[in-house]
């Protein structure tokens, strides 16, 4: 048996990548680990007694909103905005 195994140099892969698809890679670099770092900066400067609402979007597209009240160690989510502003009034009213 006959095994011949050989490099390819440098001249002998082709890319074909157009000059607009290694942009678009490049950009959605850059935006990820924008985001990457804003996320991480939010979290450090965050004061971990405070409410948190934040939006989320489902695997089906639906969005909806979820809060966390650290010191109560409640939570709620609802698709309704109007519902968690309501919540956080009655959390805060008593």
């Amino acid at each position: 048996m006959n095994n011949n195994i050989r490099c390819l140099s440098k001249e002998d892969i082709e890319i074909n990548c157009s000059p607009s698809f290694q942009k678009k890679i490049h950009s959605n670099f850059w935006k990820s680990l924008h985001l990457i770092w804003k996320n991480f900066i939010k979290k450090l400067l965050a004061d971990p007694n405070e409410l948190q609402v934040w939006q989320k979007v489902d695997r089906h597209g639906n969005i909806y909103w979820q809060a966390y009240d650290p010191a109560t160690g409640k939570s709620f989510s609802s698709g309704s905005e109007t519902d968690v502003s309501m919540w956080i009034e009655q959390l805060y009213r008593y």
